[in-house]
């Protein structure tokens, strides 16, 4: 696709947000910021036929680019009335969804342990131009300690419990979102309200595992 016309990305990105909607997405901003992001761009030439396809896509190094669906659905309970404000990405992974929440948030820190994934997902993003994702080389589990509080943290690889760190760096009235469990995974949303969080559980889905370090 990347050698095809910029119409026929367009159409195919038209397609994948109808298909949105019929799964039952209905935040319309969620669903313009996923029509505005080539989505082709961010995974191999070779896989770019597939970008659009409601499916994850391997990217090197035993990680996805989570399918469409997802990526709409966790922004869009992040979001569930709000504003997502000053936001933090677990796992940048190629650099996609930074995109999608560069639409959204007003800053978007993304954090990725797997130095060559960084380099690629900066190399995808700068022809895009968003001058409020900012990227690091970071173990995403212990979150990003100089930049918190965050409004909204979405994490891009399950975790076998809600980890500490990311919950004390949620601002109040702040959420977080994450896909938690071992073999069978759920999306949990957090909800700060003053000193107490509120955990609401949602779909079931399937993450690579969240890992510790930088590689």
């Amino acid at each position: 696709m990347r050698s095809t016309d910029a119409g026929q990305a367009m159409r195919a990105r038209a397609r994948m947000v109808d298909r949105l909607r019929t799964q039952g997405i209905r935040d319309e901003r969620v669903l313009a910021a996923m029509q505005g992001v080539p989505r082709h761009l961010f995974v191999e030439e070779g896989l770019a036929y597939s970008a659009y396809d409601d499916t994850p896509l391997p990217i090197g190094f035993q990680q996805t680019i989570s399918q469409p669906f997802v990526v709409a659905r966790m922004i869009e309970l992040l979001r569930a009335g709000r504003e997502l404000g000053r936001t933090l990405e677990v796992g940048a992974g190629c650099g996609y969804q930074a995109a999608v929440l560069s639409q959204l948030a007003t800053e978007v820190y993304a954090v990725e342990r797997i130095r060559p994934l960084l380099d690629r997902a900066r190399a995808n993003l700068r022809p895009l131009r968003l001058p409020n994702v900012r990227l690091k080389l970071a173990d995403g589990s212990l979150g990003l300690p100089e930049a918190a509080p965050f409004d909204s943290i979405i994490v891009a690889a399950a975790a076998i419990g809600l980890p500490p760190a990311l919950k004390a760096q949620l601002a109040p009235g702040g959420r977080l979102i994450v896909p938690v469990g071992g073999a069978d995974q759920r999306l949990l949303l957090v909800e700060r309200q003053g000193n107490v969080f509120r955990e609401s559980w949602y779909e079931t889905v399937r993450f690579v595992p969240l890992l510790a370090g930088t590689e």
